[in-house]
């Protein structure tokens, strides 16, 4: 395993794990009201942004994973 292929995997995971940081702090933007002295509208509009750009995340870390961890390199071969 090459310098480069362990960096890729390293990416992939830290990509995984950020997906769960956007989707938490969107979900508390919206569901929570501790953030009381920031209007509504404004914690709903960030925090479903903050969701959808969760959700695309996790897709390109869905493949970056695949891709990284279940794929062979044509060095490997």
């Amino acid at each position: 395993m090459d310098g480069n292929r362990l960096m890729k995997q390293v990416t992939a995971i830290f990509s995984f794990f950020m997906v769960f940081f956007y989707l938490g702090v969107g979900i508390f933007f919206i569901f929570y009201s501790n953030l009381s002295y920031i209007d509504k509208p404004v914690r709903v509009i960030m925090g479903s942004a903050l969701i959808f750009y969760g959700i695309y995340r996790a897709f390109r870390a869905y493949f970056s994973i695949v891709e990284a961890f279940f794929t062979k390199d044509k060095d490997d071969e």
